[in-house]
């Protein structure tokens, strides 16, 4: 597993959990731990770690070392403890906001750590500061603050494997590979790199040096559930269903609370045709939920189920009842993430108008909650990525073609890269509709190209150019994706099958 979830548990934070484990190293606590309004050294090969409490440092390590091989739930119980030891633990609240179960919990203990970040070390301070520009949708000062921090500390492996992350993030997979290598190269027992280097050589289909990369961390961490659940992942993308599943289990085995993996047996499951036991499966995961993070990611994931199945309205169902969880605690992030969802899926089964209903909700959501500026504006240039979907819906082919301009002019000039290339996958739809094949394919090369809904609707470009084996080729290429599934390949898939 490379991130905690495939659900919407929190979805603001674009370093995700590859921030959490870019925590300092504390090998050497007689040069990395300082009292509060200590100064850190001049010189220091590693992230200097700002506590004035060893107990909280202790507490934070082990925190830590459960967090690397993402064992968030019990990470953030060691990590609220080292924060009530030393309150001014700025990398503490900032663990904790990356182990939380709710993008609620996610802003509470994210707003702590930058509160406190002036407190820290330069080394703390930048990823605070680099964790807070991803929640705020702006993956280019992330970035710069990720590279600024390998520029500052380069024998600090932690530091590389983050910046490995940011430029995944970016889909810069080469640049991702060379840093963890790095970061393997300083510490060759570093396990959670070897992790994403399988993960980085999956996108560019060297599957050969992935199962390598994979196995290796197998080796190096065989008693935790994680490398059998990452070594699964790559199974199941290959289209091994059964030995997938067989890892999974041996995962399951280790650590019976290991969510992802609940959800991952599902979804093999999913594409042998099983859908009934798929929803089965997650159904123990939501049984046995620690938190409500668990608690949405089953409800989630059964939705994305029915999805495939074409069941539309229980897959509303099931995520109603996710909203539920969140409305519970009035986590207005997650409840704003539900509503888009719902468009999504009331998208997808050709219902535009209650779409919109549900994109509009979100919106306001967001708009009315006590979340930063710039989160905000993201927000509203999202509405426009929406809105024009659901004016191509009802064929209304200028509002479509007006909303999509004034997406990709907010996301170029946000330098959101995420946001652009969703904006030209907007853009070729729109083109495709019309027609335009040629345009529709440059286009959609200009959009995520690991999306199979991308990869699909290229194929469509190709159909009606009269292109019938490129179609093909493209058509089961997205098909058979085999990834923990997401909505946009559920919507797809059937159809994919069928040309492919």
């Amino acid at each position: 597993m490379k991130r905690s979830s495939s659900s919407p548990r929190v979805r603001l934070a674009a370093c995700g959990v590859i921030a959490l484990l870019a925590a300092c190293n504390t090998k050497k606590p007689d040069t990395e731990t300082a009292s509060v309004g200590a100064a850190a050294p001049t010189s220091t090969a590693k992230i200097w770690l700002t506590t004035s409490s060893d107990e909280a440092r202790t507490l934070y390590t082990k925190g830590r070392a459960l967090a690397e091989q993402l064992k968030a739930h019990d990470a953030r119980q060691l990590f609220e403890q080292a924060a009530a030891k030393d309150p001014s633990f700025a990398l503490a609240h900032y663990n904790l906001a990356l182990t939380s179960a709710t993008a609620k919990d996610f802003l509470q203990q994210l707003n702590q750590a930058v509160a406190l970040a002036d407190k820290a070390s330069e080394g703390e301070r930048l990823m605070i500061l680099a964790l807070q520009a991803g929640n705020n949708a702006d993956p280019t000062k992330a970035l710069a603050y990720t590279e600024e921090l390998v520029a500052k500390y380069p024998q600090d492996e932690r530091a590389h494997f983050l910046l490995a992350g940011a430029y995944l993030g970016q889909q810069e997979y080469d640049k991702a590979i060379d840093e963890l290598k790095q970061s393997i190269a300083i510490n060759p027992g570093f396990s959670p790199a070897y992790n994403t280097l399988g993960y980085a050589y999956r996108p560019l289909e060297n599957y050969a040096e992935a199962e390598k990369a994979f196995k290796k961390y197998i080796d190096l961490v065989p008693d935790d559930p994680n490398p059998y659940d990452s070594y699964a992942e790559l199974l199941m993308k290959t289209g091994r269903f059964d030995e997938s599943i067989a890892q999974y289990r041996k995962a399951l085995s280790i650590d019976p609370h290991f969510s992802n993996s609940f959800v991952a047996i599902a979804s093999n499951l999913m594409y042998q045709g099983k859908h009934d036991q798929a929803i089965a499966e997650v159904q123990k995961l939501f049984d046995g939920a620690r938190d409500d993070g668990d608690r949405r990611l089953a409800r989630f994931t059964q939705a994305l189920i029915y999805v495939d199945a074409g069941k539309t309205a229980k897959a509303m169902e099931a995520m109603q009842q996710e909203y539920a969880v969140g409305a519970k605690i009035a986590d207005t992030a997650s409840m704003s993430a539900d509503h888009v969802a719902m468009g999504n899926i009331q998208l997808d089964a050709w219902k535009p108008d209650e779409a919109q209903k549900h994109f509009t909700h979100a919106l306001d959501l967001v708009t009315a909650s006590s979340q930063s500026a710039d989160v905000k504006q993201d927000a509203k240039l999202a509405n426009h990525y929406d809105r024009g979907r659901v004016a191509l819906a009802k064929k209304d082919l200028a509002t479509a073609k007006s909303e999509a301009a004034e997406y990709l002019k907010g996301a170029e000039a946000r330098h959101n890269s995420f946001r652009i290339r969703q904006a030209h996958e907007l853009a070729g739809t729109i083109a495709l509709q019309e027609k335009q094949f040629d345009q529709a394919i440059s286009e959609l090369g200009q959009a995520t190209q690991q999306d199979p809904y991308v990869i699909y609707s290229t194929a469509l470009a190709y159909e009606g150019k009269g292109d019938k084996a490129k179609a093909k080729e493209l058509a089961w290429k997205a098909a058979s994706a085999n990834i923990l599934p997401t909505l946009h390949y559920v919507f797809i898939r059937t159809d994919a099958k069928r040309i492919g």
